[in-house]
């Protein structure tokens, strides 16, 4: 086949158009489960402070008709603490923005500054699960939060080889052994357990997607082919709810979270102190452009640490 003799097409005109969707399409994750499920409360002060107290051990309790009574040694609550840290973005776009035509939104600081807050709650959420013990901070150096990982050291499953556990105070980090096994059932249940024994009633389970697939081989998963109809055939390889003995756990696959360590957790014992909440704010402006910044200030608050736990030191590959 040829084209007629002197066929003008579009390979020959001058002029067309652009043909550019008015959509832009972003499929970057930006769940953030465990800032999410925290209890949001109000912090005063850049270093946020509570208390932890603890029940003695049961003892044989039988008295004698008549004897005297002798007032038992009691114990002072545990003052505890977290430094609050400044998360903060900005953007400055030339004010010649606003006399040009675009595609896929109206105005560049308004489609910046939201894609800039989800960006920030990601940064959140990567600094409640980082191994990063609080810094007091001072003039030349930022203040920063005591993630999980410094506040678990009770119900700890972990290689003892150089691994160990941090003081479990926000002070210090934990020690990453630096011959990790595979994350395993037995490992799992091991620390459910030690955290019943200590009062816990965990219900969440934080994990990378490769433990989730670790987790997938459980004993009881109900890895099965299940026909629901003619048309309708699926294959179940899921799990969502774990159940034991010690308690049943919801196991939510996380991005941010170390692949080595798998969190169990019991929800309302963890809480983020919010000082100052997440506000879109202009700055002052210095010459031909616009300025905004997103400024939020919290911290992480363990209410008691022996209501969750970590499977630490596990493979991640």
């Amino acid at each position: 086949m040829a084209q007629p003799v002197n066929t003008f097409s579009t390979y020959d005109a001058n002029g067309i158009r652009e043909d550019l969707s008015d959509m832009i399409y972003d499929v970057s994750p930006e769940e953030t489960p465990f800032y999410t499920m925290c209890k949001k409360t109000k912090a005063e002060n850049t270093l946020h402070e509570w208390q932890t107290d603890a029940l003695r051990a049961s003892e044989d309790n039988a008295h004698i008709e008549g004897d005297d009574t002798t007032a038992n040694a009691r114990s002072a609550t545990t003052r505890l603490n977290n430094r609050t840290q400044i998360f903060k973005n900005a953007v400055v776009i030339p004010d010649t923005d606003e006399g040009v035509k675009k595609a896929g939104r109206k105005k560049e600081i308004a489609y910046q500054s939201l894609k800039m807050a989800k960006e920030q709650k990601l940064d959140i959420e990567r600094a409640l699960f980082l191994n990063q013990a609080k810094v007091a901070g001072n003039d030349t150096t930022a203040r920063k939060l005591a993630g999980a990982p410094t506040w678990l050291a009770t119900n700890t499953v972990f290689e003892s080889g150089t691994g160990a556990d941090p003081t479990g105070d926000g002070t210090d980090t934990r020690t990453d052994d630096g011959t990790p096994v595979a994350f395993s059932q037995s490992r799992f249940d091991t620390c459910m357990q030690s955290i019943w024994e200590n009062g816990g009633r965990p219900d969440k389970v934080f994990l990378s997607a490769f433990q989730m697939n670790k987790a997938l081989a459980f004993d009881g998963n109900n890895n099965q082919r299940s026909t629901l109809g003619a048309k309708d055939a699926r294959v179940v390889n899921n799990l969502r709810v774990y159940v034991t003995p010690w308690g049943n756990v919801e196991f939510v696959p996380t991005r941010e979270n170390r692949s080595r360590d798998v969190f169990v957790m019991q929800s309302d014992m963890w809480a983020v102190g919010v000082l100052r909440g997440t506000k879109n704010k202009p700055l002052a402006k210095t010459g031909d452009s616009t300025k905004r910044q997103i400024v939020t200030e919290l911290t992480l608050c363990c209410k008691n640490e022996k209501a969750s736990g970590l499977i630490a030191d596990n493979t991640t590959s």
